[in-house]
């Protein structure tokens, strides 16, 4: 049996794609089995799925966790090549689409919304982030994927690949910072993994697989098949705003001593 890309359009529509839809998904390319078409024929199914004013969207991260050997300066975002994936790079490559300018977190984007999603990354309000706080800025496709609560789908992979779960990490961190007085805000900061430092220092990493579970007691997450992958499909507001809950309500459960630690100080220092 092989998949098609009529296949993959009725899959996303009986997993909540509807029209105009703006879908972002994470994918295994051979976790369907035989797909006749190849990667466009994916996500172009995705967006026969949204209809002519539809939008499909992807991550498309070039920075692989080595400074060293992936400095940010050398990013380019027309030609640094996508590493998580064939489909990604596949829709990278399409003459159609948009990509939004951040060495580590990029997006890319085929359809009606695509240049909108894509555009100004990293403007606005910076939020903490271990590669750079312009990575899930105020203005950047993380909050618009939120804002527009677009459909967030996984084809054959687990919410480990889950790159909004960095957008949650971002916001939880957040909440606390702005609790303390201004002038203690940055020395808190920096006591956390900042500008590709990542090993050095704690962050709010939580387990995304341990959280689909969650997700799913909650009824949030639809599961369709498409040849012999799983699709999971859920929007993005409810799925960052449970999370969020889910994580201030117990944080031991979800994160590392160190990060914990954390926590409690930044609280006995709040105002």
């Amino acid at each position: 049996m092989s998949v098609t890309r009529k296949d993959v359009a009725k899959a996303f529509a009986d997993a909540g794609c509807i029209a105009s839809d703006v879908v972002m998904f994470h994918s295994s390319l051979k976790s369907m089995g035989y797909v006749d078409g190849g990667a466009g024929a994916v996500y172009n199914g995705v967006l026969d799925a949204a209809g002519e004013n539809g939008t499909v969207a992807v991550p498309s991260l070039w920075y692989n966790g080595k400074p060293d050997e992936r400095p940010k300066e050398l990013f380019d975002v027309n030609s640094s090549p996508a590493y998580v994936g064939t489909i990604p790079e596949a829709v990278r490559s399409d003459p159609r689409s948009y990509r939004s300018n951040n060495f580590s977190h990029a997006v890319c984007a085929i359809g009606a919304k695509a240049a909108e999603l894509t555009q100004d990354h990293g403007k606005g309000k910076l939020y903490p982030a271990p590669w750079g706080d312009e990575a899930f800025a105020e203005v950047s496709p993380w909050s618009k994927l939120y804002s527009w609560n677009a459909l967030y789908c996984f084809i054959g992979v687990d919410m480990d690949k889950c790159t909004i779960k960095h957008y949650i990490e971002s916001r939880f961190i957040d909440s606390f910072l702005q609790k303390l007085p201004e002038n203690r805000r940055q020395d808190f900061r920096l006591l956390l993994a900042h500008d590709c430092v990542t090993p050095a220092l704690p962050w709010a990493y939580y387990s995304g697989v341990k959280m689909r579970s969650e997700l799913e007691a909650h009824g949030l997450i639809t599961k369709v098949k498409l040849g012999n992958a799983d699709v999971m499909a859920l929007r993005t507001q409810p799925l960052v705003d449970t999370t969020f809950e889910i994580l201030l309500s117990d944080p031991q459960k979800w994160f590392t001593r160190e990060f914990c630690a954390w926590i409690d100080k930044a609280r006995a220092n709040a105002e």
